[in-house]
């Protein structure tokens, strides 16, 4: 597996670690295999970071000149897309999503390698900003990152940043407007082109019978109609879209995800204009966890790679299901230095995100379901109601807490649960839960116990939260849906210390699951 870059300096540590995390939740979506998802994301990375230094040392001296590009981020995201392509030109590409696959041999794809004036006008008009302000729109829109907190990170006044960001906004309809016009088109869609763009302007304008005829009919003119379109909210889905390809919508939900996660859901204003929590522990435990990324990529260590969930369900291929999905696992002892360092841990209840680390396939839990009469979709084969449907919390934080609880004795087991350690650090670890289900599921629940105090910082393919040693993982969208015999797995980032035992009372939908 090859080395991640060394940081240069300062500005490209914070650079690998705002980075890291898009690029291995972009390679998790791409892949078949946990394993491959760390690779590919290992590979594309070292490729996008080469990209980007050279592109910043080709900038003209003394005039600010330079070649246009992409944002840094989006970037690194096509150089996933680039390796790929290469994966499936080379014998990989079973290790691949096959949907992906599908569309890497389609013509869909070879827009984005071909003549420029036919690459999709997203691509075309972030490229033409100022980095600056592609850097504004990207995060904002694509990332979902609160304002107070992107105005940090470039440097901007918190006080002026919506504006900046509504002509941010225009700057790039502007773009996307003249380079539709310059695209190849037919008489038929040139003769829409000006009608599209007056349409657009306006929320209060109705779409002609006609106009919207060629839309359904036409790819490219619907996708310069997504862009030119700045109401409605259907910006960040073709930004995302046209930027990254294939994929773009799930990825664009499991970063809205993992905003929730770290800021709390309904808290776009969750940080403070400086961009850091406002006081108490957990300002302590980002300051903490700052330092501890600064030490590690001083002493040069590569520490795990922090993923988030998102469900988002995907048209052209996402909505894969978790009976063929595995969580995103670096078979190495250490994760990358650098982007791959644990972030500071959000909060102690909810978590989410969108790329994984090293998970195993098979957990799964679901929220319970009490179908409706004649409905079989009920994970537990027995009739009777269980009287303790998972309470909380369980067990204790002690290292000496009863052992793993499986099914009563005669009764079969509706589910079998395994737990795969991935990847642990002096303070933190990543995991993966496998839930294999006897009966098909419409949704789900898994709980599990620690024993030793540890606490959930992030989840991926769930939503988490936690009451004292008690965790609960309830079923994404995309992946509420499990066949009989299915597997399910989640992964999430924990922190620990003295201990870190494996978790115990695994259950699912409120039942037993046998582990072992």
């Amino acid at each position: 597996m090859p080395d991640l870059p060394t940081p240069q300096d300062a500005t490209e540590t914070a650079l690998f670690s705002e980075c890291w995390d898009a690029v291995l939740s972009y390679a998790d979506l791409c892949t078949a295999g946990s394993t491959a998802a760390a690779q590919l994301a290992r590979e594309a990375f070292a490729q996008g970071i080469r990209e980007v230094r050279e592109a910043e040392a080709s900038t003209v001296r003394g005039t600010g000149r330079r070649s246009a590009r992409l944002p840094r981020i989006p970037l690194l995201l096509t150089a996933v897309r680039a390796t790929t392509a290469d994966w499936e030109d080379t014998g990989q590409g079973h290790r691949l999503d096959p949907d992906l696959r599908l569309w890497l041999h389609s013509d869909k794809a070879a827009r984005y390698t071909g003549p420029p004036l036919s690459r999709p006008v997203a691509l075309r008009g972030l490229r033409d900003l100022q980095q600056a302000d592609a850097e504004l729109l990207w995060l904002a829109e694509a990332e979902s990152l609160p304002l107070p907190l992107v105005a940090r990170r470039l440097g901007l006044d918190p006080a002026t940043a919506a504006d900046e960001l509504a002509q941010v906004r225009r700057l790039f309809r502007d773009r996307c407007h003249r380079n539709h016009l310059d695209s190849p088109m037919d008489a038929e869609c040139r003769s829409y082109a000006r009608l599209l763009d007056a349409v657009t302007r306006s929320p209060a304008a109705d779409t002609p019978d006609d106009l919207s005829r060629h839309l359904a009919t036409c790819v490219r003119c619907a996708e310069a109609a997504a862009c030119l379109r700045l109401h409605g909210g259907g910006l960040p889905a073709a930004l995302t879209g046209g930027v990254i390809g294939w994929g773009g919508l799930a990825y664009l939900e499991r970063r809205r995800r993992a905003t929730e996660a770290r800021l709390g859901p309904g808290r776009p204003g969750g940080f403070d204009a400086g961009g850091a929590p406002a006081d108490g522990p957990d300002r302590a435990r980002v300051v903490r966890g700052g330092l501890m990324v600064a030490a590690v990529l001083v002493s040069g260590l590569a520490l795990t790679v922090s993923l988030m969930q998102f469900g988002g369900t995907e048209a052209d291929s996402a909505t894969r299901s978790d009976a063929d999905r595995q969580a995103v696992a670096d078979p190495d002892p250490y994760p990358p230095a650098g982007p791959g360092a644990p972030p500071a841990p959000a909060s102690d209840t909810a978590l989410s995100d969108g790329g994984k680390p090293p998970v195993d396939t098979t957990s799964d839990d679901r929220t319970p379901d009490r179908p409706a009469p004649g409905n079989d979709n009920d994970a537990d084969p027995d009739p009777d109601p269980d009287p303790d449907p998972d309470p909380e919390p369980h067990g204790s934080t002690s290292a000496t807490a009863s052992p793993p609880r499986t099914t009563a004795p005669g009764k079969p087991a509706v589910c079998h649960a395994t737990y795969d350690l991935g990847n642990q650090w002096p303070d933190g670890f990543q995991a993966t839960v496998t839930v294999t289900t006897t009966a098909p599921l419409d949704s789900w629940r898994v709980a599990f116990t620690f024993r030793d105090g540890q606490r959930v910082t992030q989840m991926w393919d769930a939503e988490a939260s936690q009451k004292d040693s008690r965790v609960t993982a309830t079923a994404a969208d995309y992946n509420k849906t499990v066949p009989a015999g299915g597997k399910l797995a989640f992964g999430f980032l924990a922190s620990w210390s003295g201990e870190n035992s494996t978790p115990t009372d695994i259950t699912l939908n409120g039942r037993p699951c046998a582990t072992g």
